[in-house]
């Protein structure tokens, strides 16, 4: 173990156990399941991406770019960062490489959102962003404080001291006084991960992982805050940065910070034989903490003079200082073990268990970017920093480049600064990107295992923009968005184009700053609040019958009725062939209904469809077809002349929003002066087919004063009546080349009447059936589904239905582009059906098709594609299984035989005529 007594804000009277890797461990509330992982000295957590080489533990928090873990339990979440997520009792993680698995099962959490108007935000709980908030509080504004990490204080480690006690001292009473402020909103675990215009930021509250099991089970897991602020200030600290040389990818190599952070916030010990590689004092401080709790350190600093008062103190810690001397390549397999470095004299082997390195600070400023915040290059920084401030923005402390504590203090409290005790003056940094070595070994983004060679290969091609190096090299784009690897690639960059790093500047940094889960952004708005969902009125029969259902259009439809032990292609088939021979009820009322009045509905019906509409005699019905402005079907449907200035259409259950808002856009922009009024109607109106040969008598027993006789109730026409005082409206419409009546009634009376059928049909073998049995049924007769059967590229006659298409109206939307030349392409794909010739294999929807050579061999790859198939099923009527596809001159190739691959080998079928069963069409009158 590499605790250290003494150490850390961990509650060490209670004990967590949690699994990594299939290997049990312990660690402690207030760990991070990271600094467990090294308490427990596993160090190697996974492999990277492309190479796999071994990943370890780089960082203490989200600017760590190399220890990526996939939580199991309690909830599968992939390629998330040991060192942010906090340790619970039960957890069960394992390390990856480079890629995690989604869920498989719905995420039980929940997530929310709320919305907070204030008067100043506050961005980071450090000793800037608090003294910031507690001067704001003091004016009497309103305040949010928002900060990432479990506890405020930032990076203080309590060693320092400000207003004469301890910085922690300091920190809580701080924190006491915010909390007792009416006015002031203290969210710890909560990132802000993107700001934009007016004051606007976006931030991610973590509420319920850290108290595990013991969480309340009605909080939210995750919240965003959707935070208006009249003034912002941006305190978000600053990340250490590496320095570039060969093997810097090891395990057991991290920052100096990072190693500072696990010994005083969580009492471990990252490692016994350390060597600090250092451009910058800051690194000082973790070397003489290391010493200091146990350690064996060595400091190799790049800079000609060392800074004398820290050079003192670590010389007094036991501590080895060199001057002049950097790390060239880290020695080790799974693990480093030694580090090669260049002297002035020479190259010296050390061995070390643990590396750390520093080669300065980059002031966090991605939020003051995501506005269009101007950046400045700053040369003693080695960095960027903000280049002044934005109208209600402000950049404090670390995040703008000051990296003192006394300065840190007086840019968040002003003139109210409390006092801070005397730190060692600051030495230059010495900017260094890397050392000399192999740069396909000199990893720059280690979570890409994107190397310095990338970049010279880059640089090569002709990139000159930091930005195409990015996308060419990938750096910068995986969970850490460039955190530690961005600064450095400009700088590489830079030298190998020979210009000053301030002239190339860097990539652009957008929101999120840190991973945000979808479901976080989802919130509330998923399942039936993301797309409602919507019930016809015999819903809770379909449920009470154990219907499984589809959704279709935001409808939930009964899709089948399986009886006990049957699956949907046994129940499908029982309920095709009780349809066919029988009588069969289907819920129809999801179908699109829209009201169509004024005196000129006639005239624009005839322009919205292909076919003649002001024509059809009141009483009668009429199928049409809809194009769009290039001649392909966007809907069918039918039409229902109620009066002589009044129209039902009817349209497919996923296009009724969409046809309407297709015909309101022609009536408005088009043609305004037709006076026409349009009203949905879908839900107003449930619609139950009777289908099958016995539906005639089913009719006549329900409605004893509705003649249905052919003669008197032919085919297309439709009839009102009433059923006990309730009025109700028979059209006889077939989709299944069935006798076949819809009885339409008012919803409010849906349900009744739906079992008022049912009860009159039960003499009859009445059986319901659902959506895939209309599909089985319609295929049978060649009937298309728009949307499955078409693709958007499909015109009337590519399905065979130049009837429907007029040659006396004027115009029509899409009538101009029939003439098209591509339009009359005699190759064009045309629907037809495919029949298996072993009359058992059932193809698979959206499957190719191909043809053999003449000398039964397929074409060299690319394997010509003759068209796709679109539907296809078993039939109880045909005995067999058969498709419909679309296929390249498809009707004149009727007989010839083509292949479709199904599990891997080449299914034989046999093109055929569209209409399978009854193509003479007897059916359709009983």
């Amino acid at each position: 173990m590499s605790r250290v007594d003494g150490y850390g804000r961990i509650d060490r009277g209670r004990t967590l156990t949690f699994t990594f890797d299939g290997r049990s461990y312990t660690g402690h509330p207030g760990d991070t399941l990271a600094s467990a992982l090294l308490a427990n000295d596993v160090h190697h957590v996974g492999t990277s991406v492309k190479l796999g080489r071994p990943r370890g533990i780089g960082a203490a928090w989200t600017e760590d770019a190399t220890g990526l873990v996939q939580i199991e339990k309690p909830f599968p979440e992939p390629m998330l960062q040991a060192a942010a997520v906090e340790l619970t009792d039960g957890l069960v993680a394992r390390g990856v490489n480079g890629q995690g698995r989604l869920a498989e099962r719905p995420d039980p959490a929940r997530y929310d959102r709320k919305h907070t108007h204030v008067d100043t935000l506050v961005i980071g709980a450090g000793p800037a962003g608090l003294l910031a908030a507690r001067s704001a509080a003091r004016a009497g504004e309103s305040v949010v404080l928002v900060d990432d990490r479990a506890t405020a204080g930032g990076s203080l480690t309590g060693a320092e001291r400000i207003g004469g006690r301890s910085a922690l001292e300091f920190v809580a009473e701080v924190v006491d006084e915010l909390t007792a402020n009416p006015e002031v909103l203290h969210l710890q675990r909560t990132t802000a991960f993107g700001q934009y215009d007016d004051g606007f930021v976006l931030a991610l509250e973590r509420r319920t992982d850290h108290p595990g099991s013991a969480a309340p089970s009605n909080r939210s897991r995750q919240r965003v805050h959707r935070i208006r602020a009249l003034k912002v200030v941006v305190a978000a600290g600053a990340h250490e940065r590496p320095i570039v040389f060969d093997n810097n990818d090891l395990p057991g190599i991290m920052l100096a910070s990072a190693a500072r952070d696990y010994l005083h916030r969580y009492g471990v010990l990252a490692g016994r034989q350390v060597v600090v590689f250092t451009s910058d004092d800051a690194a000082y401080s973790a070397a003489i903490d290391l010493s200091t709790a146990g350690a064996a350190v060595t400091v190799l600093d790049a800079r000609d003079e060392l800074p004398p008062d820290w050079a003192e103190r670590a010389a007094a810690s036991g501590v080895e200082v060199s001057a002049s001397t950097v790390v060239i390549r880290a020695e080790g397999e799974e693990h480093v073990g030694a580090v090669v470095a260049r002297k002035p004299g020479g190259e010296v082997r050390i061995a070390a268990d643990l590396l750390l390195v520093s080669g300065g600070w980059n002031p966090a400023v991605h939020l003051f970017s995501h506005v269009k915040g101007a950046l400045t290059y700053d040369a003693a920084l080695g960095s960027f920093r903000p280049a002044g401030s934005l109208p209600g923005i402000t950049v404090i402390g670390a995040a703008n480049g000051t990296l003192d504590l006394d300065g840190v203090v007086r840019a968040g409290a002003g003139a109210e600064a409390p006092a801070v005790d005397a730190e060692p003056p600051r030495t230059p940094t010495k900017v260094i990107w890397r050392t000399d070595g192999d740069a396909a070994q000199q990893f720059v983004d280690i979570q890409r295992d994107a190397t310095v060679s990338d970049i010279a290969r880059a640089v090569g091609a002709g990139l000159h923009s930091v930005e195409h190096v990015k996308r060419y090299t990938t750096i910068g784009t995986a969970h850490d968005q460039g955190k530690t690897s961005g600064v450095i690639a400009s700088g590489i960059t830079a030298e190998l184009l020979g210009r000053p790093i301030e002239d190339l500047g860097t990539t652009t940094f957008r929101p999120p700053y840190t991973p945000v889960a979808f479901a976080a952004l989802a919130g509330r708005e998923r399942g039936g609040l993301f797309d409602p969902e919507r019930i016809t009125a015999v819903h809770p029969w379909h449920v009470d019958a154990g219907a499984v259902f589809e959704d279709v259009g935001q409808w939930k439809r009964a899709r089948y009725y399986p009886e006990p032990g049957e699956d949907m292609d046994t129940a499908v088939l029982r309920e095709c062939a009780a349809t066919r021979s029988g009588v069969g009820i289907l819920d129809g009322s999801t179908l699109g209904k829209i009201d169509v009045q004024g005196p000129d509905s006639g005239a624009f019906l005839d322009r919205i469809y292909t076919n003649m509409m002001s024509t059809l005699k009141v009483g009668r019905v009429r199928y049409g077809v809809m194009c769009g402005n290039d001649g392909m079907i966007i809907d069918d449907g039918t039409v229902l002349r109620i009066a002589e200035n009044r129209f039902l259409v009817t349209t497919t259950t996923g296009g009724a929003a969409k046809v309407l808002d297709w015909m309101e856009e022609w009536l408005q922009t088009e043609w305004p002066e037709l006076q026409v009024h349009l009203a949905s109607v879908t839900e107003q109106w449930a619609v139950f087919p009777v289908v099958g040969p016995r539906s005639r008598e089913v009719l006549g027993e329900v409605f004893r004063d509705l003649d249905v006789s052919n003669d008197a109730f032919p085919f297309m026409s439709w009839k009102d009546t009433n059923l006990d005082g309730v009025p109700v409206r028979v059209a006889r419409i077939s989709f299944s080349g069935e006798l076949a009546y819809e009885v339409n009634v008012n919803s409010w009376y849906g349900l009744s009447l739906w079992k008022r059928l049912l009860g009159a049909g039960k003499r009859y073998g009445i059986t319901p059936y659902g959506t895939e049995t209309m599909h089985v049924l319609r295929a049978e007769k060649g009937y298309p589904i728009i949307g499955q059967d078409t693709d958007g590229t499909v015109a009337p006659h590519d399905l065979g239905m130049n009837w429907v298409v007029s040659k006396k109206k004027e115009d029509f939307i899409g009538k101009r582009s029939f003439s098209r030349a591509e339009n009359l392409n005699p190759l064009r794909k045309q629907l037809v059906s495919l029949l298996p010739t072993d009359r058992r294999t059932k193809l698979r929807e959206g499957s190719q098709i191909v043809e053999f050579r003449a000398d039964g061999t397929l074409p060299e790859p690319p394997v010509p594609m003759l068209g796709h198939v679109t539907s296809s099923y078993h039939s109880a009527e045909l005995g067999r299984p058969f498709a419909l596809a679309l296929v390249k001159n498809g009707r004149a190739r009727v007989g010839d035989l083509v292949h479709v691959p199904v599990d891997g080998a080449l299914v034989e079928a046999e093109i055929g005529e569209t209409v399978l069963v009854d193509p003479e069409g007897a059916r359709r009158d009983g």
